[in-house]
């Protein structure tokens, strides 16, 4: 059975303050939204993120991953249908609906709605009110009220595909959630247990207790690169993937692109697997000439394969000539490529000796660099 989840993005969400949309805002150091969609990443078949026409940079970023994109509507139930529909050229069976302000989600209340859906057509996690509650006028509680049988509803909330679109369509809005869509078109909707760090992100003190949820078991590295080559005859540099016109070249055993190397060593520095030199020997005569891309591609697997993400590169060239500015945005395009991350997620720059050094007299270039993984 394909499934697919719409995770809901379209909203402004200022109430958290901060002056940006919610789940465009920083969150134990990714977005809101990064660690949402990461959640769901591996359960599902599709996904589908539901974003508002004013946010630009977030369309510009995503429009080219795996990620189906929709159009926010007027009001939260339109967002939903939108998503609904992006799914329709995709034979979807289930769909989870989940709000991307929850970003602290769990594989395992994902995984219990699912499994309802085996028997039920709609299903939707729900914690049991434990707390007295009161009825008020303003700050004077005016009366007590019967928590028997009450839940504070979560999502992710799941469907049959055709029966929550069927819902969607015949309901007149208003609505409070999907579940409500569901039922007043007829269906049950199975209560499975939900998860009290579910937290929904309403105000900006939901952002400290939603850092201490997900810093709970994170695992966070840092690794240092460093790398120098010097200068030799040629036409033309290789600096972080872009060849970049010099009445010189950098001697090395590969394409000597020294950014690239540095980069590579903070990878395998963050990951404790030692440097390009222990994984690809420069006295191995099939590394001679090879394009830098090779070791940078291993260290990005290596890293996959150990349970890490990367988060964020920063490249530094160190060098008085040639000129790094002009270049810098196709190194970064290339860097991310590679790396399979997007452009805001890879730094490069530069900066001079003052003429001080081997970098100073033109010698050589010389890169550091630091790369940040994030346990996945």
């Amino acid at each position: 059975m394909t499934t697919a989840a719409i995770i809901v993005a379209a909203g402004r969400g200022l109430r958290a303050g901060g002056g940006t949309p919610k789940q465009w805002r920083p969150l134990a150091g990714r977005r809101v939204a990064d660690w949402t969609i990461d959640q769901f990443q591996g359960q599902v078949d599709q996904i589908v993120l539901v974003l508002s026409e004013d946010d630009r940079d977030a369309w510009a970023e995503f429009e080219n991953s795996d990620l189906i994109l929709a159009k926010g509507g007027s009001d939260r139930a339109g967002s939903v249908r939108n998503g609904l529909d992006a799914l329709l050229p995709y034979g979807v069976h289930r769909v989870l609906i989940h709000d991307v302000a929850r970003p602290c989600v769990d594989l395992q209340t994902i995984q219990q709605v699912l499994e309802a859906l085996e028997t039920h057509p709609a299903a939707a996690p729900g914690l049991t009110v434990t707390d007295a509650l009161w009825t008020g006028d303003g700050s004077i509680v005016t009366g007590t009220q019967d928590r028997t049988g009450l839940f504070a509803a979560q999502t992710p909330q799941g469907f049959h595909y055709d029966a929550i679109a069927s819902a969607h369509a015949a309901h007149p809005g208003g609505a409070a959630d999907d579940v409500e869509v569901a039922r007043a078109a007829g269906l049950d909707v199975a209560i499975v247990p939900g998860n009290a760090d579910n937290i929904k992100i309403t105000r900006p003190e939901d952002f400290a207790r939603a850092e201490r949820i997900l810093g709970t078991d994170m695992d966070v590295r840092l690794g240092n690169g460093y790398d120098v080559h010097r200068f030799g005859d040629g036409d033309h540099v290789i600096l972080c993937g872009v060849k970049v016109p010099h009445d010189r070249g950098l001697q090395g055993h590969s394409d000597a692109d020294v950014g690239m190397h540095a980069v590579t060593d903070a990878i395998y520095g963050a990951l404790a697997q030692g440097d390009i030199g222990q994984h690809f020997p420069p006295s191995d005569p099939q590394w001679k000439g090879a394009a830098s891309e090779i070791f940078l591609r291993h260290a990005v697997e290596l890293a996959g394969q150990m349970g890490y993400k990367i988060s964020n590169v920063d490249c530094t060239l160190v060098c008085e000539y040639p000129k790094i500015g002009p270049h810098a945005p196709a190194m970064r395009n290339e860097m991310a490529r590679i790396m399979d991350l997007s452009a805001d997620q890879v730094s490069v720059k530069a900066t001079t000796s003052e003429r001080l050094g081997f970098t100073g007299r033109s010698e050589g270039i010389a890169s550091l660099a630091t790369a940040c993984l994030v346990k996945s």
